[in-house]
């Protein structure tokens, strides 16, 4: 199963504090344990690194995601689609034509029951965005970009 396959996120998560690891990783167990069927996509990019859930394995099915910034540190739980979906308390943040997200500052903070409901309207909202059933599939987790010179990069401009 998909959600014990955590080597190469954990090689990602490794530059950053202990704290950022911990939050990313308890986040990763809560959206593993609600929807164990669907596919985990890690990009590890030069300026976060990131993992989404999909249907598929495409990122434009993808309905949420964690993603953690090489420089500020901040910690997203986001939502692909996020302009789609309601969001009645206003908790998310952004204002573009597509991702929306909440800043996570801790554990105790975050609205769990609130973005279960959230999760929920994503899911079936990417659901319906998937033309062919034969793209559906189940319990993988892929690693979609490795970004080693771009992040040797960015390190050497600091």
């Amino acid at each position: 199963m998909s959600k014990e396959q955590t080597a190469d996120l954990l090689k990602f998560l490794q530059p950053f504090p202990a704290e950022v690891r911990e939050n990313a990783l308890w986040l990763r167990d809560f959206v593993w344990n609600l929807y164990p069927k669907t596919n985990e996509l890690i990009y590890d990019n030069y300026n976060a690194v990131a993992f989404g859930w999909s249907i598929t394995e495409k990122l434009g099915h993808t309905f949420c995601s964690i993603a953690v910034g090489r420089s500020s540190y901040n910690l997203h739980f986001g939502f692909y689609w996020g302009s789609e979906i309601a969001d009645p308390d206003q908790l998310l943040l952004g204002n573009g034509n597509q991702y929306r997200y909440l800043l996570v500052k801790d554990k105790a903070s975050f609205p769990k029951t609130y973005i279960k409901q959230l999760l929920k309207e994503a899911y079936a909202n990417s659901l319906a965005k998937v033309k062919d059933p034969k793209q559906i599939v189940q319990g993988l987790t892929i690693t979609k970009s490795v970004s080693d010179k771009k992040r040797a990069v960015a390190k050497k401009r600091q």
